[in-house]
């Protein structure tokens, strides 16, 4: 028997062996019966062109700056494609030579044929804005003549130009090339960004790791859901978020506006300054009980005992990173972003919903913090009967993230579960409405 089973063996794989290449040569035959061509030749793979560049390693340090070198080099090409101011004026006493009347309340326009007329005068780096689909883009619907606003047009040809120049100045610090920046890389250019800003003129030195950090968390945590450690140079521009940086360029800001923009100095100083408050051992790191008392200390134990659970701690504790994207989802909660890290925290069973049990579990913490503030609590079936009814969940027996953002009450219904002040503003909000003035008495 011990000799037999070695025998078992050799057959099985001769078997096997024999049956690949009867399958190999039957494959082929059908292959080329049916119009198929001959593999290709090793000469003929050598001729392939060469599709996929691997980035180099951080080890190959001439492949690197090869690439570097060829990056820059493109970049300074598109960067001389651009218009220069003098062009840009170039440009606009182009459009004012060729408008076409009447005017309308001042507002100067353009017809398709003058329109052509300017492209073949305006100076060539211009000529690609000159197209028929730009300019139905900006047609004015309520001009009979079907004619362009001279300004809008002017204003287009201004914003891509700022586009592509801030585009190609982000391109600087991509170092794989490849049209995303990581998280250090963004912190250089915002770190390089600053002594351009006049807004952050005061900003101490001290203070800038902290401030850099703050800027960079919003844009990941808006634009990388996926935590993949990286946010596309794209979506960095379509958000606005570098609009409002930018903004602190402008010397005429009015406070309510800087305090307004997450970027300014005063915000960075409000979140910092808000955080070194709850840290009362000035260890540098959240506790649970720290926590506890952001905002107004209305949050519930339960919701706290969860976020705990679920975000990135350190022994416990919260890091100065974390507390931002807390802030941000707080902060933030109509967006889908901060629903969906706020719906993680309180989808105790990690399966993407939340059903009676769960909210019962949400309300019966809320609950608590009713009657301890002497306020009589309603009954928990009411509450849930309302959730339900302004959510309209597709499955009637339990909702989901994206019940939650379609709904467009979101923000609501995490602010009943979680926030007592939340819940309060809420039940309380028919007071509210007969509390203000009449259209009558204004």
């Amino acid at each position: 028997m011990d000799k037999a089973v070695p025998n078992i063996t050799h057959d099985t794989d001769s078997n096997r062996r024999t049956l690949d290449e009867t399958t190999d040569k039957l494959f082929r035959e059908y292959y080329l019966a049916w119009g198929g061509q001959e593999a290709i030749t090793e000469a003929e793979i050598e001729q392939l062109p060469e599709f996929f560049h691997r980035v180099p390693l951080d080890h190959e340090i001439m492949p690197q700056k090869l690439r570097e070198d060829a990056r820059a080099t493109l970049l300074e090409k598109r960067s001389h494609e651009l218009l220069e101011n003098e062009e840009l004026q170039s440009l606009w006493s182009v459009l004012g030579k060729f408008q076409s009347p009447p005017e309308i309340a001042g507002v100067k326009y353009i017809t398709y044929e003058n329109f052509k007329k300017a492209a073949q005068e305006a100076s060539p780096k211009a000529k690609i804005y000159f197209t028929a689909s730009t300019y139905a883009k900006l047609v004015h619907p309520d001009d009979k003549l079907s004619r362009v606003d001279i300004l809008s047009f002017f204003n287009y040809v201004m914003k891509k130009v700022w586009m592509q120049q801030t585009r190609i100045g982000i391109s600087l610090y991509d170092v794989t090339g490849e049209g995303y920046l990581r998280e250090v890389d963004l912190e250089n250019y915002i770190l390089e960004l600053i002594p351009s800003l006049c807004q952050l003129s005061h900003l101490e030195r001290s203070f800038q790791t902290f401030y850099v950090c703050t800027a960079v968390r919003k844009f990941f945590f808006f634009l990388d859901p996926m935590h993949l450690g990286r946010v596309r140079i794209m979506d960095i521009l379509a958000s606005g978020f570098l609009d409002c940086m930018l903004e602190l360029r402008e010397s005429q800001t009015t406070e309510e506006q800087l305090a307004n923009n997450w970027f300014s100095h005063q915000s960075a100083m409000r979140i910092y300054g808000s955080y070194l408050q709850l840290d009362e051992d000035r260890n540098g790191m959240l506790t649970r009980a720290e926590l506890s008392r952001y905002g107004n200390g209305t949050l519930t134990d339960a919701f706290l005992d969860r976020v705990f659970q679920e975000c990135i701690t350190y022994d416990g504790e919260m890091d100065y990173k974390a507390y931002l994207d807390f802030v941000l989802a707080m902060e933030n909660k109509r967006e889908p972003q901060a629903l969906a890290y706020l719906f993680r925290i309180l989808d105790i069973g990690g399966r993407g919903r939340l059903d009676g049990i769960t909210l019962r579990h949400f309300y019966d913490s809320m609950e608590e913090k009713l009657l301890a503030a002497g306020s009589l609590s309603p009954a928990f079936n009411d509450v849930q009967n309302e959730i339900f009814d302004m959510v309209e969940p597709v499955n009637p027996n339990y909702i989901t993230l994206n019940d939650l953002i379609r709904c467009g009450k979101g923000d609501t219904i995490i602010s009943l579960l979680i926030d007592l002040q939340g819940f309060w503003s809420h039940e309380n909000r028919e007071m509210f409405m007969t509390e203000l003035p009449d259209e009558a008495e204004l």
